[in-house]
């Protein structure tokens, strides 16, 4: 949307027409009533399409008030399509003597992290080798004929039933792993064609909904690990995380639970009920309460597929449990993984950094290996995948080097684990954040 985009006389007329605002001005439209942001030094008034948004009000209300350059092109591919919506919303540009950059953040590393990003493009990173994906595709509907063979040939005694419920975890941990990348749109150059397929996997694979982890997921992106912006850090008072929350948990007397024990219910409430409880119920409530029908339908063909394949097996009641069994092994795998780069970073409230150093303060990385690859869907490289969310997977450990580099350069640590290191720091973490809890709760 930048200067370059327009030609001729009349072109330069219409810009130097065109309102300008400074970043005292842009900062004040931050509200849920008024909202503006910068992209490419262009000024857009985004209150009213904010409710209309497909990735969700709230993932864009979070850059209200700031230059949100960087997250708009690592969530959009297809820009030719965001750009007609994005027409309408132009209301001004930034004066010539305000930087590009709001705030305080730093316009070198912004700069320096736009050649990378450029350089990747030139490498062909942002290029999905589609056969890849298909044949992740394909080893997962394997394991759901593997598992529907086992019960169907060994009948459904204990042995079994837990062989088959493993095989059928594997494959719905593979499928989150899978519907990630689809929901990234790092698969096909149109979007459309990932939504479609982001669709039948979470949906007629998983029994969840596309827009209800659009709308949660691309918030942790633009925002990772920033209180009141990033809904994978809401523990609804049931954990209390970083170093400054316990703090002002334990000023304040805020005893929901004991917390100096956090570390030791994790394994309680944690792992065994995100995805069977929390997860199950807030998918079910949010399609019906927001009327995604369409959601709800694909939703519905899992379960549809699930009791009609197990039910004679097991029975209805039977069929439930194995369900819930299933998705209480899944649940372990997802937590595990998903906390491993992200709990143990630094997590407070709103810092303003450019986008470079956000997603480094936020995420590390757990070291390479074919197993720790396919373990966790290759958010083994979350550094990379929270800086490029739209690069395909597979490519990751490539532009991997020169992000280090980048990081070498400006003095930002680049962190990176054993997979078993990464796991047993989850508990460290909520040990030393259960410990700041107790001490400012028994001091004032």
């Amino acid at each position: 949307m930048g200067k370059g985009g327009n030609q001729g006389e009349g072109a330069t007329e219409r810009e130097a027409q065109m309102p300008t605002f400074s970043w005292e001005e842009i900062q004040k439209h931050n509200l849920r009533t008024d909202k503006w942001l910068v992209i490419d030094r262009k000024v857009y008034n985004v209150t009213k399409w904010s409710s209309r948004h497909p990735g969700g009000h709230r993932v864009i209300s979070h850059y209200a008030g700031e230059d949100a350059t960087d997250a708009f092109f690592a969530f959009h591919r297809d820009l030719d399509l965001v750009r007609k919506f994005m027409k309408p919303l132009l209301i001004g540009e930034l004066a010539p003597e305000e930087p590009s950059q709001d705030r305080t953040k730093n316009s070198e590393i912004t700069e320096d992290f736009r050649a990378l990003k450029k350089t990747a493009e030139d490498m062909n990173l942002f290029e999905s080798n589609h056969l890849f994906f298909f044949l992740l595709l394909a080893h997962i509907i394997v394991m759901e004929i593997i598992a529907w063979f086992t019960i169907s040939y060994f009948g459904n005694g204990w042995i079994p039933t837990l062989m088959t419920a493993f095989i059928l975890a594997t494959s719905q941990a593979q499928a989150g792993w899978l519907q990630h990348d689809y929901g990234h749109l790092s698969v096909y150059k149109k979007s459309t064609w990932n939504h479609i397929v982001h669709k039948f996997i979470i949906g007629h694979l998983k029994g969840a909904s596309a827009n209800w982890w659009n709308h949660r997921h691309f918030q942790h992106h633009a925002k990772p690990n920033i209180f009141s912006k990033d809904p994978d850090v809401n523990m609804l008072h049931v954990f209390v995380l970083g170093e400054r929350q316990p703090v002002e948990y334990g000023k304040k007397k805020l005893k929901y639970l004991p917390y100096n024990h956090q570390h030791e219910y994790f394994f309680l409430i944690g792992p065994p009920v995100l995805i069977p409880l929390y997860f199950q119920y807030q998918i079910i409530m949010t399609m019906i309460v927001r009327k995604d029908w369409v959601d709800l339908a694909w939703a519905f063909s899992y379960y549809a597929r699930f009791f009609i394949t197990f039910s004679p097996f097991y029975g209805v009641l039977g069929a439930i449990l194995f369900l819930n069994f299933i998705r209480f092994l899944e649940s372990h795998w997802f937590v595990w993984v998903t906390q491993m780069n992200h709990i143990v970073m630094e997590i407070d409230r709103e810092p303003y950094r450019d986008w470079f150093s956000t997603q480094l303060a936020a995420t590390c990385n757990v070291e390479q290996s074919f197993f720790n690859d396919w373990f966790s869907g290759h958010l083994n490289f979350q550094i990379e995948h929270h800086l490029f969310p739209t690069m395909p997977r597979h490519n990751l450990h490539k532009i991997a080097p020169l992000v280090k580099s980048l990081c070498a350069k400006h003095g930002i640590e680049y962190q990176e684990k054993p997979l078993l290191r990464a796991l047993m720091d989850i508990i460290g973490s909520l040990r030393k954040s259960g410990q700041l809890w107790l001490d400012a709760y028994l001091h004032k």
